[in-house]
């Protein structure tokens, strides 16, 4: 797999570039912006830093968005409810503060990928709910003649609960499918993407919160 690593921190790109050696993947390291923006193509799934030397992360982050549904996970010392907030919002598939163990890092890297790449052979490929009709082979969600510009994990989020509607999906289960781990990924990356899950939708109600478990969808909506 080809990582691109988006690093201006020499010491970091190393190590960085040495774990994803030793899980057998191929990196290339950028360490300014505008270079990262030039060398996604290849790249299958992208480390990106928010302190750039010339182009804030975010901003590249936006950008690389509009070109590329790669997945693509910050790494970055930002550890504040804003930046978190606003990179998930941006786009990006997960976000880890710095100092991160580089086997966590390995973990979510081959979470994301997982999810992005899933085949689901042998299983609908379609998953209609009233209005909303969930493509899985596509990966493409529509609300009536509406095509919902959902990420990468948003719609990996939709998805689970369409394919589980009726049922209660608990926290743990979401945490555990999207991000490969229920204790190591955070509560907060989910409520930030459902937030913008429910806010895409537009469908009022259609995402119920089961107080102190989960989320369910209602598998016939009126």
């Amino acid at each position: 797999m080809q990582v691109l690593i988006v690093e201006d921190d020499d010491a970091m790109a190393s190590a960085l570039g040495a774990a994803v050696a030793s899980a057998g993947h191929k990196a290339t390291r950028v360490s300014r912006g505008e270079d990262a923006l030039l060398a996604h193509r290849k790249a299958e799934v992208i480390l990106l830093d928010l302190g750039l030397p010339d182009l804030d992360g975010l901003e590249v982050l936006r950008k690389l968005r509009q070109v590329t549904q790669v997945p693509i996970l910050i790494l970055t010392a930002r550890d504040d409810e804003r930046s978190v907030v606003l990179g998930l919002r941006s786009g990006a598939d997960d976000y880890l503060v710095k100092p991160v163990k580089l086997v966590e890092l390995l973990a979510r890297i081959e979470a994301v990928t997982r999810r992005a790449g899933r085949p689901g052979v042998g299983k609908p490929q379609n998953i209609v709910l009233g209005e909303l009709d969930v493509d899985l082979d596509r990966r493409v969600a529509t609300v009536g003649s509406r095509v919902l510009p959902l990420t990468a994990t948003e719609f990996d989020l939709l998805a689970l609960l369409a394919r589980n509607a009726g049922s209660v999906v608990t926290r743990e289960q979401i945490l555990d499918a999207l991000w490969g781990d229920a204790f190591l990924a955070s509560s907060r990356s989910l409520d930030v993407h459902l937030t913008g899950l429910r806010s895409k939708l537009q469908l009022p109600g259609f995402i119920i919160n089961v107080r102190g478990v989960g989320y369910r969808v209602e598998a016939d909506p009126a």
